[in-house]
């Protein structure tokens, strides 16, 4: 897969492109990932990528020219096969919520463009010109498009053949069957106390299996249980949600009896 990241800062990658996975992905041939300084299509000698805002208002609008010059620039590099176009993503506050569905959707495409905006933000004819979708990793606001685009990148890349050393760890991984992971223990068997579950240590695999997706699924009721809303229920979770619930209402009532 190719990567193309259009940003005012690409020294802010060279960390994430030379260490852990990525770095493992690059080396061994499964992603060619590229960073292009968007100033290097200004044409002025002070490099200038923004101007004021029509309108007024405080900050800086970056301009739609330099923008658009340098996006065009970078997808006339290697043009998308004939039947399909490369997606090129805008990171912004205003975009759709970035979540797993998504990663694995866009791991599917042999090119991804990310632009990354800083200031208030990119003339919105760039949207409307080249933009294929605009993604928010969150409802809050960052100074830049750069760590969403690190973001995105490192949980798209996960779903590349051969990127992840576990077959298929990306399949088990939380949010990856709609509802979190499990616990998860490693030796000692006892620590300070704390002693790993016996399932795990008897080698029932299925045992085990069982025991991991039921402790997804009361983590998932804990601390997140809006995800429950979407996710693919069988009638056994349903009871198992149904055997949560009964429990925190006994914790409740005897939470009260010793308070009263």
């Amino acid at each position: 897969m190719r990567i193309d990241v259009l940003t005012l800062f690409p020294s802010m990658f060279e960390g994430q492109m030379t260490e852990g996975m990525l770095w493992k992905a690059r080396d061994r041939g499964l992603i060619d990932m590229r960073t292009h300084n968007i100033r290097d299509w200004t044409t002025d000698p002070h490099r200038t990528v923004d101007d004021t805002p029509y309108g007024g208002g405080g900050g800086m609008i970056m301009k739609p020219d330099i923008v658009a010059r340098a996006l065009e620039a970078v997808l006339n590099d290697a043009p998308a096969q004939t039947g399909s176009r490369t997606p090129v993503l805008l990171m912004t506050p205003q975009g759709r919520l970035f979540n797993h569905q998504i990663a694995v959707e866009l791991s599917a495409h042999e090119r991804m463009v990310i632009l990354c905006g800083r200031y208030e933000g990119i003339d919105d004819r760039v949207r409307e010109l080249l933009v294929t979708d605009e993604i928010s990793i969150g409802d809050y606001v960052l100074t830049g498009g750069e760590l969403p685009a690190m973001v995105i990148i490192d949980a798209v890349i996960r779903h590349i053949p051969g990127v992840l050393g576990a077959e298929g760890a990306a399949g088990r991984d939380s949010h990856a069957e709609g509802i979190l992971e499990g616990a998860h223990y490693t030796r000692p068997a006892e620590f300070r106390g704390l002693v790993v579950p016996d399932v795990l240590q008897g080698g029932d695999h299925a045992a085990v299996e069982r025991w991991r997706h039921e402790d997804g699924l009361r983590r998932t009721w804990r601390n997140r249980p809006e995800l429950l809303r979407t996710a693919p229920l069988s009638d056994a979770d349903r009871r198992l949600l149904a055997k949560f619930a009964r429990e925190d209402a006994a914790r409740a009532r005897s939470n009260r009896d010793k308070r009263g």
